[in-house]
């Protein structure tokens, strides 16, 4: 490409005015979800950014560094995917009612809704059930969009009213109504039976050999449910299978699900929430397990964080939410693109 024929960067002052009443929009809903969480008693968190684990989830990826003390030693440390290993040590220490706007980083991921930097709206609730964070997940995207003064949400086609009363659909439901298989069939002992899904899916989406039950489940999630979720309105979607805990804990009345929520407009994820799981042998197992396949897929695992595990020990009964605010943004404020919402561009890019 000739010089000439190169595109102004994103700072000239073209460029810049087309975003900038996003970005004015980004300022106007961070202000108004404070105040909300002010008026709460919550009490906004910053917690540190390098970490001894990043996150022990399999497929989430993380940028590595390294520190050098004064004496010359070098110790590895990682970039945080999520404040909550952070945010449960609060909740072990006493803390009640918590928020953080936190800066976070993922490898292997860049798209249309997807940056390696960006910012993750995260709180807790002690002593409180997942559906105390639901309710204040809606709330919460009311007011971003009271904040704007949008109407409705849209996006590549989709539309949803972010006041109407939200659907509420379960997992189950879910895979039932959009792809006829009857999910909970394949789990039993907290385990995913693989061959019982790959039967039950058939030609609906492309299995590999090496295909386990969590990847063909998020296949048939990804390709047939998730574009038919907040469609007209919020759609809660919950009781994950307990193979898709993570870092839930089983529901009493069902050990075959978890007290796990996503939060859906116009086919968008926005939001993650969880009962907390407070059995850190339970949570040791898990990370353990998904370690082990981050290694079999990856080559590479990262190291339990053990001091995170004893706060999980201590930690009171609790709730909580990641939501993906620059995709709120997007929606709140009308843009096409996560890219025009954030105040500067991911640092490889021009």
């Amino acid at each position: 490409m000739a010089q000439e024929d190169k595109p102004s960067p994103w700072w000239s002052a073209d460029r810049y005015a087309d975003i900038r009443p996003f970005l004015a929009a980004r300022s106007a809903i961070a202000k108004a979800i404070r105040a909300w969480f002010d008026e709460q008693g919550f009490a906004e968190v910053e917690t540190s950014i390098l970490q001894v684990s990043p996150g022990n989830e399999t497929h989430l990826h993380a940028p590595r560094t390294e520190l050098v003390d004064a004496d010359g030693a070098r110790t590895t440390r990682y970039l945080r995917t999520s404040p909550e290993f952070a945010c449960k040590k609060l909740l072990a220490a006493g803390e009640t009612k918590i928020f953080e706007f936190a800066r976070v980083f993922r490898d292997r991921e860049r798209g249309h809704l997807h940056l390696p930097e960006f910012t993750m709206l995260e709180w807790y609730r002690a002593n409180a059930s997942y559906d105390a964070v639901m309710a204040d997940s809606v709330v919460i995207i009311a007011h971003a969009a009271q904040a704007t003064g949008i109407g409705r949400f849209s996006f590549r086609g989709r539309a949803a009213d972010p006041f109407a009363e939200p659907e509420l659909l379960t997992v189950a439901t879910a895979f039932e109504r959009f792809a006829g298989i009857d999910l909970l069939a394949t789990v039993a002992d907290g385990q995913g039976d693989r061959e019982s899904l790959a039967a039950v899916v058939g030609q609906q989406v492309r299995i590999t050999a090496d295909d386990t039950w969590s990847d063909i489940f998020s296949k048939v999630l990804v390709e047939h449910i998730e574009p038919n979720l907040g469609q007209g309105r919020l759609t809660l979607l919950f009781e994950y299978p307990v193979p898709e805990a993570a870092l839930a804990p089983a529901k009493p009345s069902d050990p075959r699900v978890a007290e796990r929520f996503e939060i859906y407009a116009c086919g968008v994820e926005l939001a993650n929430g969880f009962g907390e799981l407070t059995n850190a042998s339970e949570q040791r197992r898990r990370f353990t397990l998904a370690m082990d396949e981050k290694r079999r897929r990856y080559g590479e695992r990262y190291p339990l964080d053990e001091d995170f595990l004893a706060a999980v020990a201590r930690m009171p009964e609790a709730s909580g939410v990641a939501l993906g605010f620059d995709r709120l943004v997007m929606l709140a404020s009308g843009a096409s693109s996560i890219d025009q919402v954030v105040w500067t561009p991911p640092v490889t890019e021009t």
